[in-house]
């Protein structure tokens, strides 16, 4: 029997047949972040249909509970990152995908970062392109390249706060440089960035990958060294919305989505570049 997602036939996107709005699916849309995404799309129903889906109906627990915004059930589903086949009855029939959902815990055990954020990314890329989605953003991590703030100067005189050992001009970590994870959750992201890019060479998945900084429920930097990899949850939805867009022309990119912080050490030349990123927003 043939997969089909709100009737309409795996491959086969409504947006492609007409003028309607662009059919988004969030992954994790019940998380911080995919949350306070899906309310900003939301909010533009002439440009977006979106969809999401996530493990439970509650929210995560780095997110503002009595902040949820709730899914229509006709656009929530309820699966598994693991699910291969949930995956694949949730994407069908989308325009694109924010894959947002992940373990987001750099202490979580190595069996549930390789359940969701290895094998799920895997089930979400194969989802895509099974269902025909050309258009993929990633949410990756800054922590991808940590290993230079724990190990490197001046990265890692950031880090213990001594302020007086940063130079004035901060030598910045591009997308260029070689990832740096330091424990299974950041080097699953440095996965989730190869993954995508083997999707889009050999099934031209425009994707783009964003390695973000440090988002929370309060929207502030909590303490001393995060104001370095802070983003604000305006800045991290403005990005995610850019490279949505950015995804409509073939393309592959890795950028950075921080803040402007006064110790900022990643380069967002190249956000601005690929994706018109300005940050509003710093510490």
């Amino acid at each position: 029997m043939e997969l089909t997602h709100r009737n309409l036939p795996i491959g086969i996107s409504e947006n492609l047949m007409s003028n309607s709005p662009l059919k988004v699916h969030i992954t994790g849309v019940y998380g911080l972040i995919g949350n306070l995404v899906y309310g900003h799309l939301n909010r533009q129903p002439e440009r977006y249909d979106v969809y999401g889906s996530s493990r439970r109906s509650a929210s995560s627990i780095r997110a503002d509970a009595d902040a949820l915004i709730r899914l229509p059930d006709t656009h929530f589903t309820q699966a598994d990152l693991g699910d291969a086949e949930a995956m694949l009855q949730a994407i069908a029939g989308m325009d694109a995908v924010l894959h947002i959902g992940a373990v987001p815990d750099p202490g979580a055990p190595f069996e549930d970062v390789l359940h969701s954020n290895v094998v799920g990314t895997y089930n979400v890329l194969e989802a895509c392109r099974e269902a025909g989605v050309k258009r993929l953003v990633y949410a990756s991590s800054v922590m991808a390249i940590m290993g230079y703030f724990y190990y490197q100067e001046p990265y890692n005189a950031i880090r213990e706060e001594r302020f007086e050992d940063v130079p004035e001009n901060i030598p910045l970590i591009t997308p260029a440089d070689p990832p740096r994870p330091t424990e299974p959750y950041s080097a699953s992201k440095v996965w989730g960035e190869g993954i995508c890019r083997t999707y889009h060479d050999a099934h031209n998945i425009a994707t783009v990958c964003l390695r973000i900084g440090a988002v929370n429920k309060e929207d502030r930097s909590l303490f001393g060294w995060t104001d370095s990899l802070w983003c604000s949850q305006r800045d991290v939805v403005n990005i995610i919305e850019l490279s949505l867009q950015a995804t409509a022309s073939p393309c592959f990119h890795i950028c950075y989505g921080i803040s402007d912080n006064r110790h900022r050490w990643v380069d967002l030349e190249p956000s601005r570049q690929a994706l018109g990123f300005e940050p509003r927003d710093g510490a």
